[in-house]
């Protein structure tokens, strides 16, 4: 399992990682770039979704064909933990040696987007105040790892929780 479990972390990893950088490098090169969270997350699933291989694989190749919902559930979440922490190192190693000035070009392009939208003064004051805030959150470390695990780990939950219910499988008597 552990050399699954690897091998399919890695590669979700990369995946995650060439979004990462690719996202970052739009945003810095193209001032009107308008990110799109939907599609973000569209791209996280259909990532994740290797987990269903792995999981399929480890099941098919390691476990004769059966496997529990809880070590189907382990596989996913392992790969998941793998994955994860590798972007959040990546993000880390990017924002704090390349791109320090991100939260600002982030706050900017809130803003703008909050305009373009039709906010009223009121509101686009507030959200000025929120990123604010954010931005003086951004400067402790820990809150950077733990936001920046907040935007993957859940998605790969969730895509383990539902690749261990779908391959489940018993022995057969």
């Amino acid at each position: 399992m552990k050399r699954i479990v690897r091998i399919y972390g890695l590669i979700i990893s990369a995946f995650l990682v060439a979004n990462l950088i690719y996202m970052t490098v739009m945003c810095y090169t193209d001032p009107n770039f308008m990110g799109n969270t939907a599609l973000g997350y569209a791209a996280m699933i259909i990532v994740f979704s290797i987990i269903f291989i792995a999981v399929k694989n480890y099941r098919d190749k390691h476990c004769n064909g059966t496997i529990t919902f809880g070590k189907a559930f382990k596989t996913g979440v392992m790969i998941t933990l793998i994955a994860s922490s590798v972007y959040v190192v990546v993000w880390l190693f990017e924002y704090y040696l390349f791109i320090p000035d991100f939260i600002d070009k982030y706050t900017l392009h809130v803003l703008n987007a909050a305009k373009s939208d039709g906010a009223t003064a009121a509101e686009i004051s507030k959200k000025t105040t929120e990123m604010a805030e954010f931005k003086t959150l951004y400067k402790n470390p820990v809150f950077v790892i733990l936001i920046t695990y907040a935007e993957v780990l859940p998605v790969g939950l969730v895509i383990s929780v539902i690749s261990a219910l779908l391959l489940k499988r018993k022995p057969k008597v």
